[in-house]
């Protein structure tokens, strides 16, 4: 079976794509995760916020021991420099070890801080560029339009930098989903990953306590992101991604059925480590064979809302029979 494709402009020879997190920090577990079949690797993020924290703590020591603050340029540079320089070496170390592309992905809160970055990982090598950005619609003084802006402003500067394909990750939280997705998708990025998955907050109850839970993904969380693929298929001027979600093979299966050029996951391979890969790669194979089809061409999007023969089961969103007794939600 020909399971290669394209994403970004590039040649994956699969579809699956090991997705931004620890598991893409370092090049031996990149190389691992291309052995066993990886179309691609997502570096882990590098985070604006752990560039600013640190940089407010190095300056609040700085005022504190009487340093000039003529020398803000200094370390500026500094801080950005050291943080950058080990994300720069990470590229070229991992493009010098695998023949896999490798993404570098920037997560960013500013739109200032945009360009800098891009720039030194073009130079560094990177195959394309994933922006992880998402602005969380909590402050109640900035309209949803304003919020939405934002996004455009952080594209355009990027884009004026780098030659290199971009690929925005986003999330589901806007107020006008499916349009704004292709107001995106005709901003010249070359591709869309639908959807991120952020931090959680949890409640220790016993302790009283505000924690981090929720870590991992779970199966069930597919069903958001292949209904989204499935809507915005054709409706898109880019490649679509798919994320979260994607534990087995199946999963994988029917976000291409959906229309995605590319699926990302990382929750199932922290579980089962890098093997995992190969092992579902081998069912979209045995499954591809069980159906007759040589190519993923053959099937990508069958299933997508323009394309599938009940399009309107994609705009369902309330039960109807299933809690009545009934086995078919239609």
């Amino acid at each position: 079976m020909d399971i290669t494709t394209t994403y970004l402009g590039l040649r994956l020879a699969s579809p699956l794509i090991v997705g931004s997190s620890g598991l893409t920090g370092s090049v031996d577990k990149i190389a691992a995760f291309a052995r066993h079949g990886a179309g691609a690797v997502v570096l882990k993020s590098i985070f604006e916020e752990e560039i600013l924290f640190e940089y407010e703590d190095i300056m609040k020591e700085a005022q504190a021991e009487g340093v000039n603050l003529d020398q803000f340029d200094y370390y500026d540079y500094h801080l950005k420099g050291k943080r950058i320089d080990k994300y720069i070496e990470l590229i070229r170390s991992a493009k010098k070890t695998v023949d896999i592309p490798v993404i570098a992905s920037i997560n960013c809160i500013f739109s200032h801080e945009w360009t800098a970055f891009a720039d030194r990982i073009q130079e560094a090598g990177a195959d394309a560029l994933e922006l992880n950005m998402f602005f969380l619609p909590s402050d109640f003084e900035r309209s949803a339009r304003e919020q939405e802006e934002a996004y455009f402003r952080v594209i355009d500067k990027v884009l004026a930098a780098v030659s290199i394909p971009v690929a925005l990750k986003i999330s589901y939280y806007f107020s006008n989903l499916g349009p704004m997705i292709q107001r995106l998708s005709r901003t010249g990025v070359a591709g869309l990953v639908l959807f991120n998955r952020f931090f959680s907050p949890d409640i220790d109850i016993d302790a009283l306590k505000v924690k981090p839970s929720f870590v991992f993904s779970t199966p069930v969380e597919l069903a958001i992101s292949l209904r989204w693929i499935a809507i915005m298929a054709r409706k898109v001027d880019c490649d679509l991604a798919a994320s979260t979600g994607v534990h087995d093979g199946e999963g994988l299966i029917k976000q291409l059925l959906a229309g995605a050029k590319a699926v990302q996951t990382v929750s199932s391979l922290y579980r089962q480590g890098p093997e995992h890969v190969e092992t579902m790669l081998n069912r979209l194979k045995e499954w591809m064979q069980s159906h007759g089809y040589q190519r993923l061409v053959d099937f990508r999007g069958k299933l997508s809302q323009e394309a599938a023969s009940n399009a309107a089961v994609y705009e369902r969103v309330q039960f109807m029979r299933y809690f009545g007794g009934e086995k078919d939600v239609t």
